[in-house]
């Protein structure tokens, strides 16, 4: 059995999540998930980092303790890797007390063995990117990742000696082709940081307190690059009492990031294991961006697509697919919803849904449910048949070299092969034949197999579909879900019971899906723009707070309203109009800036606190006679103020 340790970038716990975090994540599960299949011993680790600056300064913005703010961010983001089926062995977080006195340990043996010095720092730092710049690097004077503003940071660190493994450095990218992936990153290293030569680096702050502390200098604070990129060796146990997995995974077979952080692992890593005299992992490979629009999909920039609104609108499989297919992998790839949608009308139920519907359906009409003997051949299967038979070994050489769209589209050949196969060899029209029946028989067992090999191979891309496929063509017994069963073709499912039951993906109305995304991407649009004017009203609050007497509270008349009727007010997102009764003998209209997180449906019947004595004015043309109370926080959320208990309308709040 030979070992396969795979790893993420771990991710920065300091917004929303979005698809383009979901990309490495979901290609590295694919990966892993395969060679498990394959019967490798396979450790996958992921996890978050969770210090510095940036982070420290976020949860400040949200006023709460900053372990707190992370373990909510970090705990959303654990929900999406369930959500997408992520088969991680590990989830590492740099806040772990292990990893942070491993850290503390490898900080004091490289200083110890003068691979750490201290001095003083002068550079242009990018925040939201906790990066240093020379200024020759800084693009119209602003970070060259984000485009953000930097700012001239000076202060006393810690210093690695990055320079002394500079020649190292090259020799080892450039004698070692298969270290760094793809091979544009290779040039890319060497021409622009290892041949105009490495500076050392700072690896300790003292402008924030939110880190690990140097042992031996408690005001400093351990920097990214000694804390999270160790987070690899650490994970295993390296630097503590039990480093069992480290001896069993180390070195790992591959690092797989986002392009703009290779140099990070393909320069400062290597150096700093080199420094640990530790063996360095097999393999770099630094895929391209998800793009949106042309531009980066990051929450720094703020054009999200959230994973979880379609996860749970289009399924599960659906996002994999789109994220293991769409992308040439090593390059950037666009992502669109009408590409989105259109691959899941045109792969998912055109081709795969379509095919195991016909197969199940025929079966169930011409041999009562059973799959068939193979009886007699027809001239189109010696061809088909060869295509079908070395689908394994195409899809795991594409594998090995950590191609992945290729080998979804070697499965998707054969898929779309098996459709025309149905359509060349016309089993209606044989049915009609008794002579016939035997090749019948024949073609509808080769469809079935075929249909069974493409859910073994999918196992894991799609983790929902192949088991609904394994249970319509009645195949129970694993011995024919695993993965030495798809090297061959002709295994002895006959016999076996169909149930073509419902579709495996429904077909999608493009022109309305996009509708009702824009409105999603609309809302969301939104209740940002709510967060930022919050975040930019409450710090004006702070700066100026008028008081108020008792006299001027009394003058507002509280009152406990309900909500008889609601609906959506044309043309405008935000607003609902809400029929309330206040005990008035009348009910009155009031129009509210709620429908972001209200939907009429949910209004009607509920209790609310209504300002009842505010001048009457019209909204969107409609005349608003109160205003309703809410509570609303930082992060966007926003709630109705009501009663605890059920008071009748018309009871005063005071």
């Amino acid at each position: 059995m030979s070992k396969y340790y795979i790893t993420t970038p771990i991710y920065y716990p300091s917004g929303k999540w979005h698809l383009g975090t979901c990309y490495t994540t979901v290609i590295c599960d694919a990966i892993a998930r395969f060679k498990r299949m394959q019967g490798n011993d396979v450790f996958y680790l992921t996890g978050t980092d969770e210090h510095g600056q940036k982070i420290e300064k976020v949860a400040a913005e949200h006023n709460v303790p900053t372990k707190e703010y992370i373990d909510k961010t970090v705990g959303e983001l654990k929900d999406l890797w369930k959500l997408l089926d992520i088969s991680y062995d590990k989830f590492i977080r740099t806040t772990d007390d292990y990893h942070e006195k491993a850290v503390q340990r490898i900080f004091t043996k490289l200083y110890e063995q003068g691979d750490i010095y201290k001095s003083s720092y002068e550079g242009w730092y990018c925040t939201p990117c906790e990066s240093y710049w020379t200024k020759s690097q800084l693009v119209d004077g602003k970070c060259p990742d984000c485009g953000r503003p930097v700012e001239l940071m000076q202060e006393e660190s810690y210093f690695f000696r990055l320079s002394k493994y500079q020649d190292r450095l090259i020799k080892l990218i450039e004698e070692n082709p298969e270290f760094l992936q793809p091979a544009s990153r290779q040039k890319e290293m060497i021409n622009n940081f290892l041949k105009p030569g490495l500076q050392d680096i700072c690896v300790s702050r003292t402008s924030f307190q939110w880190g690990v502390q140097v042992p031996f200098d408690p005001k400093h604070i351990v920097y990214v690059w000694i804390d999270a990129l160790t987070n690899y060796i650490t994970a295993l146990g390296y630097g503590s009492d039990n480093d069992e997995l480290f001896k069993r995974y180390w070195p790992a077979d591959l690092h797989m990031m986002g392009k703009e952080i290779v140099r990070f692992h393909s320069i400062i890593w290597p150096a700093i294991l080199m420094a640990l005299n530790l063996p360095l992992p097999k393999k770099v490979y630094g895929h391209g961006w998800l793009m949106l629009g042309g531009d980066k999909i990051s929450k720094s920039k703020g054009n999200i697509i959230d994973p979880f609104i379609l996860s749970e609108r289009y399924s599960l499989d659906a996002v994999r697919y789109y994220l293991l297919r769409e992308i040439p992998f090593g390059q950037d790839g666009m992502y669109s919803n009408r590409a989105f949608l259109t691959r899941i009308n045109s792969d998912l139920v055109n081709d795969l849904g379509n095919l195991v519907s016909r197969t199940t359906a025929m079966i169930e009409q011409y041999f009562n449910g059973a799959i068939p003997y193979p009886e007699q051949a027809t001239e189109f299967d010696e061809d088909y048949i060869g295509l079908v038979d070395g689908l394994y070994s195409r899809v795991s050489d594409n594998i090995d070299k950590l191609l992945v769209p290729e080998a979804m589209e070697n499965i998707w050949e054969v898929i779309r092969r098996a459709n025309k196969y149905i359509d060349e060899t016309c089993p209606w029209i044989l049915a009609k034949d008794e002579s016939k029946r035997k090749q019948l028989a024949t073609v509808l067992y080769n469809l079935a197999e075929t249909i069974r090999i493409v859910a073994v191979l999918l196992q894991p891309f799609l983790t929902e579909c192949p088991a609904k496929i394994f249970k319509k063509l009645g195949i129970k017994p694993a011995l024919y879900k695993n993965l030495k069963s798809a090297k061959h073709f002709g295994r002895r499912i006959y016999g076996f019971r169909v149930n073509k039951g419902e579709a495996l993906f429904n077909r999608l109305d493009i022109e309305k899906e996009l509708k009702e995304l824009d409105k999603i991407a609309e809302t969301i649009h939104l209740k940002d723009e709510f967060i930022l004017q919050e975040k930019k009203r409450r710090e004006e609050n702070l700066l100026n707070i008028n008081e108020i007497c008792i006299e001027d509270f009394e003058k507002i008349a509280l009152k406990v309203g309900k909500v008889t009727a609601c609906e959506k007010v044309e043309k405008a997102s935000k607003l609902l109009k809400l029929t309330v009764d206040l005990g008035e003998g009348r009910e009155r209209t009031i129009v509210s800036g709620i429908a972001l997180w209200y939907k009429p449906e949910d209004m009607i019947g509920q209790s609310i606190v209504v300002v009842s004595n505010l001048k009457p004015a019209k909204l969107r043309g409609i005349e608003s006679e109160g205003m309703i109370l809410c509570a609303s926080d930082v992060e966007g959320n926003l709630s109705l103020v009501a009663p605890i208990m059920n008071m009748k309308a018309g009871s005063e709040v005071r």
